[in-house]
Formats: C-alpha cells, structure tokens, sequence
C-alpha cells in the first residue's frame, strides 16, 4: 500500500478537508480560489440532509458543504467519473444554499456569496482548442460585464494540470501539485515543506490511521478504482461503436479494406463481419 492515501476517495477527501481538526487545511486551499474581500477567516461544516441523495452519484462523487463566518456558502466536491448534465447539475445543487438563506417574515431577499468548487478527476471540455484546468464562472451580461457576483462556480480539471514541482509558481499550484500526485509520493517534496502541507501530509499518512480507518480507507479505494474502471471500459465501449460506425460508411461507400484499417482500426476479420 501506498504511504499516503488517495485524495480522490470518499475517504481520503473527507479526511483532508472535511474533518473539524483539519479545517484549516480547507481554508487554505479556498482562499487561493477566492478574491480577497472574500478570504476565510474561520468556517463551519453544514449539515446536508435537505439534499437529494442519489445512490448512482454517491460512487462518483462526494462533497463538503461548509460556510465562512463572515456568511459565505461553499459546496466543495471531488468528482472522480464524468456524469451526464454536468453542467445542470453543479446549477441544480447552488438552489440549495440559495434558498437556505431564506428567512421567514419580511425579508429583503439579500443573499450572501456561495461558492462551488468542483475537483474534478475527468475533463469535461470536449473540444480540445477551448480546453482549460481552471474555470472561473459567473453570470455576465452580453459585454462580458459581471451581471451577478454572489453565485460563482469554480471548476478544476485535474487531468488538465501537467506542471512539475519545478514549474509550479504558487500556492495554488502547490495545493494542486499536492493533490494531483500525493498516492505517489514517498516523502514530502522541498517544493512543499511548509507547515501547511506538512500537516496535510501527516494527515494523509496511511500509518497514523486506526485499523477501522484503515479498513474504511480501503473500500473507499476499491470503490473508486471500480469506478473508473467502469468509466475507462465505458470509454473504450464507446470508442469501439464509433470505429464500427466509420467502418461501415467506409464499406458501404466502396472504400479499399486497407484504407478502412487504416482510419478505424479495426482488423480484416473486423470489417469483414461488418
């Protein structure tokens, strides 16, 4: 077993950024994200029980619903497989810290920022030219002016982010830098002996867990080793009906064998089933 646990696991998330000892870690990592008359001070984990919990999400994602003191909402997650509505989806989960916020009586409707922070272990741009690690969302009007800034969504594309521990030039590519290979290290790299990852790693350490959390740590491995798994045969699936389908046009269309080999391929005995 690795000696630091995998952030991308219900487990090991939880473990750095959702626990009450480890807060401190979760603002760190925000306030990187966040302008500066927003900065944390100090925050409070939510309860989240009004939230529809659906079976089929909870294996691929899992998040922290937490506020700032000074009134901010924040919905971070950690989604390690690609879901359909990606986008509908991040919306539909804000209207609950929105309507939260609710009170009963006259109320001048006046609502306090909210945030969401989606770590993504997937890339959800499909056209490969308008391809970004970090988008920063809010509602513009048609001159690109900022419309409304208290609803703002924050997605992180992880796969995206390809610098080394010589090319990352702050803070936040150190928090990214940590979470994107953590499994994989041995030790804590010089690039991030400061206290703060000091202390994220010392939570991570696989030995300072108690058998129980051990075996937790472990199923929520296997439960996200199944899932990507899932996605990765999906992928495959998918790409394969799409050689069938080219493969096909190319056959109806006259095209030479070799030629269909070439652009699908797929082998003779392939096509020829075709």
């Amino acid at each position: 077993m690795a000696k630091y646990i995998n952030p991308y696991t219900d487990f090991g998330f939880k473990k750095l950024f959702g626990e009450e000892a480890n807060k401190d870690l979760l603002i760190d990592f925000l306030n990187q994200l966040l302008p500066p008359h927003h900065q944390i001070k100090d925050l409070t984990f939510k309860n989240v029980e009004n939230l529809p919990d659906l079976p089929t999400e909870r294996k691929a994602i899992f998040d922290i619903h937490c506020k700032a003191v000074s009134g901010e909402h924040f919905v971070v997650e950690m989604q390690k497989a690609k879901i359909n509505f990606f986008k509908d989806r991040a919306l539909f989960y804000l209207t609950f810290p929105i309507r939260d916020q609710a009170k009963q009586g006259d109320w001048d409707f006046r609502l306090t920022p909210i945030y969401m922070v989606a770590i993504l272990d997937f890339e959800y741009d499909e056209d490969e030219e308008k391809r970004k690690f970090f988008r920063n969302v809010q509602l513009k009007d048609q001159d690109c002016d900022v419309f409304y800034d208290k609803l703002n969504f924050k997605f992180i594309q992880m796969p995206l982010f390809a610098k080394e521990d010589h090319e990352l030039e702050s803070h936040f590519d150190k928090w990214i830098y940590f979470l994107k290979k953590l499994e994989t290290f041995d030790d804590i790299p010089a690039i991030l002996r400061e206290p703060i990852f000091e202390k994220a790693f010392k939570t991570a350490e696989v030995a300072n867990m108690t058998p129980a959390q051990r075996d937790e740590y472990e199923q929520s491995r296997l439960s996200y080793l199944e899932v990507k798994e899932a996605v990765n045969t999906a992928e495959m699936d998918g790409r394969k009906r799409r050689e069938h389908e080219i493969a096909k046009e190319m056959k109806e269309s006259g095209e030479p064998k070799d030629k269909i080999k070439k652009y699908t391929g797929l082998t003779e005995d392939e096509i020829d089933k075709l």
